[in-house]
């Protein structure tokens, strides 16, 4: 019994192994989706969080000190440029200027009796009939006169810029604030300030680049990476709070000097034209600014490179059909892709879904990718 076990033996073992490297052999291979890598110019976005502000914000203040009338103007409603906001108590300036003018009249009167008396003096000093003092005494007193008129009309023009002022208007068109003080009040240079008007046509975008970012921006240009537009044009579009993209585009418009030191960033502004007002002063905003291009780009969707202790990878699937592991460095994500500063090169195939599944040395079957959910079935003719 014991010899018929030991020959039966042999026999099953080889029987079991042949059964397994069946099995091995008759695995089906592992079902994938691929691209094949092909490096290309890609222009890229820049996206930021950006806050708008009026592009001219005016304080209305009163220029002269009086009793405030009335507010002319309806508060929070669109104003143009030279509507009345404000009307002061006008008596007192008109008493000024009447005032004013009667001084002027009187010097005219005195400035036409010293021409007169210089006239009479000049020919009889000719013929020596007078001195020389009296005529130089002539002389002076016309000179004086004449002075005092001009004195008198610059009076008449300060009592008529006075009584101007007291009609206050607004220099530019725009969005008007709440009062600051209210009718009958008296208003002079410690509560001049009345209300304001921001002009919001164009409209300022400031946002921030932090000192990683632009320390990043600056090492990409350096190693050609990056190609910016000339003149550093960017075209800058905003993004709405509700998802929807400002129609109008603009430019960036300023930067500053130096880095903000509390917050270690640098600020930008851009500007938009906003006809009809649409965006108003305060809002946040998502500020996307193109132009700009990678050069010779290498992108695979996001949920084709996987992190492992040693950081990034991806699948390859090598020319006899089989995954391997390639280690690659990731760059910015570009939408839904991601793109590889190294790594890959031109022509290799990476696996794109179901990459899962995959292991070293797995045979691969490519298959097409599958529409996406909702799409229209193709028509076949």
């Amino acid at each position: 019994m014991r010899r018929l076990l030991m020959m039966l033996l042999p026999v099953a073992v080889l029987s079991a192994c042949g059964q397994t490297e069946q099995a091995t052999a008759e695995r089906p291979p592992v079902e994938v989706t691929a691209l094949t890598v092909a490096p290309r110019d890609t222009p890229v976005t820049y996206e930021f969080v950006g806050q708008t502000l009026s592009s001219h914000q005016v304080q209305i203040r009163a220029r002269v000190a009086g009793f405030l009338d009335k507010r002319v103007y309806g508060e929070g409603s669109f104003v143009k440029a030279g509507d009345v906001m404000f009307q002061q108590d006008p008596k007192p300036f008109q008493v000024q200027l009447d005032a004013a003018k009667g001084a002027l009249a009187e010097q005219e009167a005195r400035l036409k009796v010293a021409n007169d008396n210089l006239a009479q003096v000049k020919p009889l000093a000719a013929l020596n009939a007078l001195s020389q003092k009296e005529l130089d005494d002539a002389i002076g007193q016309q000179q004086a006169a004449a002075a005092a008129v001009e004195t008198a009309k610059a009076g008449v023009e300060s009592a008529k810029l006075n009584l101007s002022y007291t009609t206050i208007t607004t220099p530019v068109a725009g969005f008007s604030s709440y009062a600051r003080v209210q009718d009958g009040a008296y208003v002079n240079g410690e509560n001049s300030l009345l209300t304001y008007v921001e002009q919001v046509d164009p409209i300022w975008v400031d946002f921030t680049l932090s000192e990683n970012d632009m320390l990043g921006l600056r090492s990409d240009r350096e190693k050609g990476l990056v190609r910016f537009p000339p003149n550093d044009a960017y075209v800058v579009e905003l993004v709405l709070s509700d998802g929807s993209v400002f129609p109008q585009k603009g430019r960036i418009t300023f930067a500053n000097a130096s880095y903000n030191a509390q917050t270690g960033t640098f600020l930008l502004r851009a500007s938009l034209p906003n006809p009809g007002n649409v965006l108003r002063s305060g809002q946040f905003v998502r500020v996307r600014v193109t132009g700009a291009v990678r050069v010779n780009a290498i992108q695979v969707p996001q949920a084709a490179v996987l992190q492992g202790a040693k950081g990034h990878f991806v699948m390859l699937v090598d020319k006899e059909g089989k995954a391997q592991i390639r280690p690659v460095q990731v760059g910015p994500w570009h939408g839904d892709d991601w793109f590889i500063t190294g790594g890959l090169q031109a022509g290799d195939v990476v696996a794109t879904d179901g990459v899962a599944r995959l292991s070293p040395g797995a045979a691969v079957k490519i298959v097409p990718a599958k529409p996406p959910a909702g799409a229209p079935a193709a028509t076949k003719r």
